[in-house]
C-alpha cells in the first residue's frame, strides 16, 4: 500500500490563519472530486474558522475518559474505518489525553499516512522541537507541546502561512483571534511586536533551510553538478596564515551584500602548504567565522584546488574567496599557485582573489623539488626532455671549438639528471635515450650518422640510462615518502584539532561525527554502542541509506559508515578519530554525572539551610503557643474571659503559622527529593482560587479581589497543589504590600491559562527577580518569625511539577506581579452535523 501524502501549513504564531488555509485546501480538493473529511479541527470559537468548516464532512471525535473527565480527541480508528482519500487533522503538536491510542497527535497522523490516507495538518514554529529553547528565550514561555523536526521535514509539502506582526495584532484587536476580555493580556505578553517579528523570522529561516535540503536532494537525484544560484553561499578558504582574518571579514561582507547569504569557511589539510597551519591561528579564525554567523569546516585532500572546488560545489556555493599567494613572484612563475588553479577550474563559481599585507615577494627561494609526482610534473618532465635535448645540442654545436667530447657528455648527463628530478623515471629514460642518440649523431666521430661500434659509445649510452634510473628512483621514493609524510601531517593536524575540541569540551558528539563525515567524504556516520539490552545508536549524522560498513573502536563502541569504501590507511586514521569521538561521548556522560553530583550537593545545602530554619523560625510560633498555654494553665493568674479569648486566639494563630511553615518545609523536601507526584486533571481555576483564599486570615482576604471571565477554560493541574500555589502567592502578596488591594486576574491565551497575582507594594529589583524564588530567601521584606522564605520557592516548584511556569513581572505603576501559566483544556465547539 502506498503511503499517504502529508501537507503541513506552518505558521509563526496562533491566529495567522493556518486552519482557515487548510480548510480552504480541503474545499478545493472536495470540489475536484476527492473524498475529503475533517478528522479534527479546533475552531477556538472563531467565527471565520467555523464558517470555513461549513460544507465539509466532519467525523465524530473519540472521547477519552481520564480521571472521570471525558476529553475529546481524534478518532483514529474511525478515520481508518471511513478510509477517505484526504483527512484534515488540526494542531499536529497536540498532546493526546492519557489513555489515547498514541501519546502525540503526530503519531496519529503517522498511522493515517501508513494506511495510505493523505493528511492536511497545521503546526506553529514554536512547536518544532529544535526551536523550543530559542522560542522560550524570545517569549519567556516554555513550550510543553512539541513535534520532532524530522516529522515536519518528511512532509511532502510545507506551506508557510505568513502574516506581518502588525496585521496579526490588528486581527486580534478586532476580536478575530481571542475574545475581547483576553486581547489585552495576549497583546501585552506573548503577542508583542518583537516576539512576533522574531517568531516570523524563525519560521522563514526554518522553511528556507528545508527548501535548501529539497534543492540539494533534487540536484543529487538528477545528477546535476552545476551550481544553481538560488541563494548566495560564500566559501572562504583559510590556510591558518596571517591573512585569515582579512579573508573572513571580506567574505562576510560579500555574503551580507546579498541580504541572506550564507558564509562557510573551509580549511584543507594537505601537503601543498596548507597542512602546516598554526593551530592557534585557525582557532581564532574559526571563532571569528562563528561570531559572524558562519560555519567552519575541515577537509583532507592532496589536491587543494580540487578539494576546495569539490567542497564549494557540494555546498552549492556561488562565490569562493581566496587570498593571493604569499610566495615570491619567481616561485609563482616556476609553479602556479592554488589561486590560479582554482580560477582555471572554477567553472560557474565566482572566485575572489583578495590581496593582503602578507602577499608579495619575500626574497628569492628555489621551489622544493620533492613531492608527489603528479601527472603535471610528469608532463613537464617529458616536455623538458624533448625541448632540452635540442637546446643542449645547439649550445654544444655553437661552442664546438671550446668543448671537448667529455664536456659534451657532461652537459647531456646534467640534462638527464634535471629531467629525472622534475619528471621521474619515464621522462629521464626518454632524455637519456634521445640525448645519447643526439650526442652520437652530432659529436661522436664520424659525425652525421649513428655509430655504436666503439666501447665508448656503449658506455656513454649505458651511463645515461644508469644515471637516469638511479636518480629517478631516488626521486620517486622521496616523492612517495613526502606524500605519506604530508598525509600524516594532515591527519595529525586533524587529530590534534579534534583532541583540543574534546579536551576543551566545546564539541559535542554529533559535531565530531559530522567532521568525520566531511573529512572522509562519507554519506553518513553513526556511532553504535553494544549493551546488555542490544545495540543502540548514540550519535549520527547524514543520510544512512544504503549499505553500511562497521568499524570497531572499543569492545562496546563501533562506527557505522555509509558511502565510499575506505583504504586501509584511511581506516587506521578513522579509528584514531573515532576514539576521540568516544572520548567526547564519555565526556558528555561524565558531565551528566557531574550535574547530578551538583544536584545532590544542592540538596545537601538545602538540608543544611532547613536545619537552620527549623532551629530559628519554627521556635517563634512554638514560643507563642508555650507562653499562651502556660498562662491559661497558671492558677496564680486571674484571667478575665477577654484575656482567655485573646490567649486562645494567640494559640490558634501560632498553631496556624506553625502548620503553614511545616507544610512548606514538607513540600520543599518532597520537591527536592522528587517524591512529589501531581495528579493532573482538568480543574476549575475560579473554584480553586476561592478555596485558596479561605487559607488567608480575614484582614488579608478582605484586601484580595478576584477577576475571572465566565468562559475561562479549565486548566490541567492538580487541584490540591494549585490551591497551595494560589494561597502562597496571595499570602505573599498581602504581606509584601502592607496596604492596598491585591488583584487576582485570570485569562486565557494561546492554549494556556494565566493567573496574575498583582500587588502594589514596593516591588522587587530586576536583579532580584529570580532570587525571590530561591528557598530561604526573604530579601529583607519580612521580620524573623514570619516565615522561612519558602512560600515562593514552594509555589514555583509545585507549578513546574504540574507542567506550568511561575514568573515575576513589574506591576505598572509600581509593585510586583506573579504570573502562573498552566496548559488549558481544549473545550471543543459543537461540531456541525455531517452531511
Amino acid at each position: 500500500m502506498a503511503r499517504g501524502a502529508l501537507r503541513i501549513y506552518l505558521g509563526a504564531a496562533p491566529g495567522v490563519g493556518k486552519t482557515v488555509a487548510v480548510l480552504g485546501e480541503a474545499h478545493r480538493r472536495a470540489e475536484r472530486g476527492q473524498d475529503v473529511v475533517v478528522g479534527l479541527v479546533e475552531t477556538h470559537g472563531r467565527p471565520r474558522t467555523a464558517a470555513a468548516l461549513a460544507g465539509l464532512e466532519v467525523l465524530p471525535r473519540a472521547e477519552v475518559t481520564y480521571r472521570g473527565v471525558a476529553l475529546p480527541e481524534l478518532d483514529v480508528a474511525g478515520v481508518l474505518a471511513r478510509r477517505p482519500e484526504v483527512v484534515v487533522v488540526d494542531e499536529l503538536a497536540h498532546t493526546n489525553a492519557p489513555g489515547s491510542r498514541h501519546a502525540k497527535r503526530w503519531q496519529d497522523v503517522e498511522a493515517l499516512l501508513a494506511a495510505g490516507i493523505t493528511v492536511l495538518t497545521t503546526v506553529n514554529v514554536q512547536h518544532l522541537e529544535s526551536l523550543t529553547d530559542v522560542v522560550e528565550q524570545i517569549t519567556g514561555v516554555e513550550q510543553q507541546e512539541t513535534v520532532p523536526d524530522e516529522v515536519v521535514r518528511r512532509a511532502d509539502q510545507v506551506e508557510l502561512v505568513d502574516m506581518s506582526p502588525e496585521a496579526l495584532r490588528r486581527r486580534m484587536a478586532h476580536g478575530n483571534v481571542y475574545p475581547a476580555e483576553r486581547v489585552d493580556a495576549a497583546m501585552g505578553n506573548y503577542f508583542r511586536v518583537g516576539n512576533l517579528t522574531a517568531l516570523r523570522e524563525l519560521a522563514l529561516l526554518w522553511l528556507a533551510d528545508r527548501v535548501d535540503e529539497g534543492l540539494r536532494r533534487y540536484r543529487s537525484d538528477h545528477a546535476i553538478d552545476s551550481v544553481w544560484e538560488a541563494r548566495e553561499r560564500v566559501v572562504v578558504a583559510l590556510t591558518g596564515g596571517p591573512e585569515g582574518e582579512t579573508l573572513v571579514r571580506r567574505a562576510a561582507r560579500v555574503a551580507r551584500r546579498t541580504g541572506n547569504g550564507a558564509l562557510l569557511a573551509v580549511h584543507v589539510l594537505s601537503p601543498d602548504g596548507l597542512a602546516g597551519a598554526s593551530p592557534a591561528a585557525l582557532r581564532d579564525q574559526r571563532a571569528l567565522v562563528e561570531s559572524l554567523g558562519g560555519s567552519y569546516h575541515q577537509v583532507v585532500g592532496d589536491d587543494v584546488a580540487g578539494t576546495l572546488l569539490d567542497f564549494a560545489r557540494g555546498a552549492d556555493a556561488t562565490q569562493l574567496v581566496l587570498g593571493t599567494s604569499r610566495r615570491s613572484r619567481p616561485a609563482r612563475a616556476l609553479r602556479g599557485g592554488i589561486g590560479g588553479e582554482v580560477v582555471a577550474r572554477a567553472g560557474e563559481i565566482d572566485v575572489h582573489l583578495v590581496t593582503h599585507s602578507s602577499a608579495g615577494p619575500r626574497g628569492w627561494r628555489l621551489p622544493p623539488l620533492t613531492g608527489a609526482l603528479t601527472a603535471r610534473r610528469r608532463r613537464l618532465g617529458v616536455a623538458l626532455a624533448l625541448a632540452g635535448v635540442p637546446v643542449a645540442t645547439l649550445v654544444c654545436l655553437a661552442a664546438d671549438a671550446a668543448l671537448s667530447l667529455a664536456s659534451v657528455l657532461l652537459v647531456f648527463l646534467l640534462l638527464v639528471v634535471a629531467v629525472a628530478l622534475v619528471g621521474g623515471l619515464l621522462p629521464a629514460v626518454l632524455a637519456a635515450v634521445v640525448g645519447g642518440l643526439a650526442e652520437n649523431w652530432f659529436f661522436t666521430q664520424p659525425t652525421g650518422r649513428l655509430t655504436v661500434g666503439r666501447v665508448d659509445d656503449v658506455v656513454a649510452l649505458g651511463g645515461y640510462l644508469v644515471v637516469a634510473v638511479a636518480v629517478a628512483t631516488v626521486v620517486d621514493r622521496s616523492a612517495r615518502r613526502a606524500t605519506a609524510a604530508a598525509r600524516s601531517a594532515a591527519e595529525t593536524a586533524m587529530l590534534a584539532s579534534l583532541s583540543r575540541s574534546v579536551l576543551a569540551g566545546d564539541r559535542e558528539l554529533p559535531s565530531l561525527l559530522e567532521q568525520v563525515r566531511e573529512a572522509f567524504g562519507l554519506r553518513s556516520v553513526a556511532m553504535v554502542e553494544r549493551t546488555a539490552d542490544g545495540r543502540r545508536t548514540v550519535g549520527s549524522c547524514g543520510d544512512p541509506a544504503g549499505e553500511a560498513d562497521e568499524v570497531p573502536i572499543t569492545d562496546t563502541l563501533s562506527l557505522r559508515l555509509c558511502g565510499r569504501a575506505l583504504a586501509a590507511g584511511e581506516r587506521r586514521v578513522l579509528v584514531a578519530v573515532a576514539e576521540q569521538a568516544a572520548v567526547a561521548l564519555q565526556q558528555g556522560r561524565l558531565s551528566a554525572q557531574a550535574a547530578e553530583a551538583d544536584r545532590l550537593a544542592a540538596g545537601n545545602s538545602m538540608r543544611t539551610a532547613l536545619l537552620a530554619a527549623v532551629s530559628h523560625d519554627l521556635r517563634t510560633p512554638l514560643a507563642g503557643i508555650k507562653a499562651a498555654s502556660s498562662a491559661l494553665r497558671s492558677p496564680e493568674l486571674a484571667l478575665t474571659d477577654e484575656d482567655r479569648d485573646e490567649l486562645v486566639a494567640t494559640v490558634d494563630e501560632s498553631a496556624d503559622r506553625l502548620t503553614g511553615l511545616v507544610d512548606n518545609l514538607l513540600d520543599m523536601s518532597r520537591l527536592q527529593s522528587g517524591a512529589l507526584s501531581p495528579v493532573v486533571t482538568p480543574a476549575d481555576l475560579a473554584a480553586v482560587t476561592a478555596a485558596a483564599l479561605s487559607w488567608l486570615e480575614e484582614p488579608q482576604r478582605a484586601r484580595v479581589a478576584v477577576h475571572a471571565p465566565d468562559d475561562l477554560p479549565p486548566v490541567l493541574a492538580d487541584p490540591g497543589l494549585l490551591e497551595r500555589v494560589v494561597a502562597n502567592l496571595a499570602d505573599n502578596a498581602t504581606r509584601h504590600a502592607a496596604t492596598g488591594p491585591v488583584d487576582l486576574r485570570a485569562g486565557a491565551a494561546a492554549g494556556r491559562v494565566e493567573l496574575r497575582v498583582v500587588d502594589r507594594g514596593p516591588g522587587v529589583r530586576p536583579a532580584d527577580r529570580e532570587r525571590v524564588f530561591a528557598p530561604f530567601q526573604r530579601l529583607g521584606d519580612a521580620p524573623a518569625g514570619q516565615g522561612v522564605g519558602l512560600g515562593l520557592a514552594v509555589a514555583r516548584g509545585l507549578t513546574e511539577a504540574m507542567g506550568g511556569t511561575l514568573t515575576a513581572e513589574d506591576t505598572p505603576g509600581g509593585g510586583l506581579t506573579m504570573v502562573v501559566s498552566l496548559p488549558a483544556v481544549a473545550v471543543p465547539a459543537p461540531a456541525p452535523a455531517a452531511r
